[in-house]
């Protein structure tokens, strides 16, 4: 799987980065931000709050995972000429490949909030996978998800 092309060579550490993120969704509005890791999942959780503007005095809890990069990934794993990087190179590619992934997990918030913002689009619609029902705790894709892979029918929801 390709890493992609945005940030690729980025110098800015996720620490600068997470503390970016959590500026920029201020001064969207967010109420409330969190930044989590989970080495046994192998992911990063980023949640916030923040006010629906389709619904004012609504608040919605959006939960973002972003894997973590992947050491087998051919692109970390190997150099551009095709040799399997050292112990030391594979950390170093692995290193920058995680700096890359959340320059592109800010672009992305950044891009969706800017969306909502001019009027192109609603919170709701950006960011409906990833709102938690408040009731279960999960988000929206984790609860459609299973079921929509099981089957590959979309669900008739009831008003």
């Amino acid at each position: 799987m390709s890493r992609g092309r945005y940030a690729r060579e980025t110098a800015v550490t996720t620490t600068k980065t997470r503390a970016e993120l959590e500026k920029l969704l201020r001064s969207y509005g967010a109420t409330g931000f969190a930044s989590a890791w989970d080495d046994d999942s192998r992911q990063h959780i980023l949640e916030f709050k923040i006010e629906s503007e389709m619904t004012p005095g609504v608040v919605r809890q959006v939960r973002l995972v972003v894997p973590y990069p992947d050491p087998d990934d051919p692109e970390i794993k190997y150099t551009a000429g095709g040799q399997v990087r050292s112990n030391a190179g594979g950390l170093k590619a692995l290193e920058q490949a995680d700096r890359q992934r959340w320059r592109q997990v800010k672009l992305l918030v950044y891009a969706k909030l800017e969306a909502v913002a001019i009027g192109i689009s609603t919170l709701e619609r950006e960011f409906l996978a990833d709102v938690v029902v408040p009731e279960l705790g999960v988000t929206i894709a984790e609860q459609l998800e299973p079921q929509l892979l099981g089957t590959g029918q979309v669900l008739m929801l009831k008003r």
